[in-house]
Formats: structure tokens, sequence, C-alpha cells
């Protein structure tokens, strides 16, 4: 009788692993999903360059009280473009609105915001995108709730759309306000 060589196992064993990390990952809640490092944590600290005439975003408004977003975009983006007016409508309910314009030409975005609305109560130009490394932004349009605390309490990765509302935004921000 033969003995069977570990060396024989071995390639099924890893096949087995990486089968099943595909499965779990498939199987997710949701599969659309993007996890996001800082939900749950204070915001990064923010340090932005101005956009025109626009008030600056500040750490100090990350923090204090409401709940409150912060959309990174670009006037490049058509994605930003399409989600726009839905930023337009959450700002007119009053929630705060803050925009980082993301390695983008400041007359572009000027001109992206005198054509389509501005719901931005302050900006930052995050002109080489290390701010958004620091939050963690794969790509625009990204968007993070914050909590009257300044801690994120969701990550929306893509744009904004009535439906995402819907299913996600609102009910998290009923969820933080307490109800």
């Amino acid at each position: 009788m033969s003995k069977v060589s570990p060396l024989t196992i071995l390639p099924l064993a890893i096949f087995a692993a990486i089968a099943g990390l595909f499965y779990a990952g498939v199987h997710r809640s949701d599969p659309d999903a993007l996890p996001s490092a800082i939900k749950g944590t204070p915001a990064p600290v923010v340090a932005f360059e101005p956009l025109g005439a626009k008030p600056v975003i500040t750490d100090a408004q990350l923090r204090e009280g409401g709940i409150k977003l912060v959309n990174f975009w670009a006037s490049w983006c058509a994605p930003c473009r399409a989600e726009h007016p839905n930023l337009i409508e959450m700002a007119r309910q009053g929630l705060t609105v803050y925009g980082v314009n993301y390695k983008d030409d400041p007359g572009n975005a000027l001109g992206f915001l005198e054509e389509l609305g501005d719901p931005f109560e302050a900006i930052g130009v995050d002109r080489n995108g290390r701010q958004a490394i620091e939050w963690g932004v794969a790509a625009v349009p990204e968007t993070f709730f914050l909590d009257e605390t300044g801690k994120v309490i969701l990550r929306f990765a893509g744009p904004i759309t009535q439906r995402a509302l819907e299913r996600d935004i609102w009910p998290a921000i009923r969820e933080a306000k307490g109800g």
C-alpha cells in the first residue's frame, strides 16, 4: 500500500480555500456595497483649498451638530452630473451638504456649479487627491454621511439616485436622528 504525498493534497486544499472565499464574497448581505474602513469613526481631519469665493469646509463644521454629508465630486464626472439634482433636493430639505471638488480644474468646477446649481454650504478643493485617500474614496462621486458628532454613519459609493435615497440614505439619516 502506498502513502499519499502531502504535495498531492496541497493543490486541492488551496482550491477549496479559494472557492470558499469566493462563495463567502458572493453571498454577502449586499454584494454591491463597498465596505468602508472609516464607518463608525470620526471623519478624517480636513485641510482644503478654497474654490472661488465659496466658504471652505472646516474641520469644526464636520464635528458640529446636525446630520451632514460630504460629497466628493468633479466637473468631468458624468455620474456626478446625474446625482447633482438629488444633492440640491437634500439641501433644499434642510440637510447640510458639503462638497469636495476632486482633482478638477477650478474654472470647470465653478462652471459646473453655475450651470447645475450649488447645493454646497461650503466646498473644499482636493487638487492632488490626498484628502480622498484619507477618506477611502474609490472613485467620484462618493458621499459620506456624518452624525451630530462628526462620526461617519454611511458611505455611499456612486451616484445618489432616487432609489438609493429611499432604500439607503433617508433610513440611515432617520436612524442617526434617533427614529
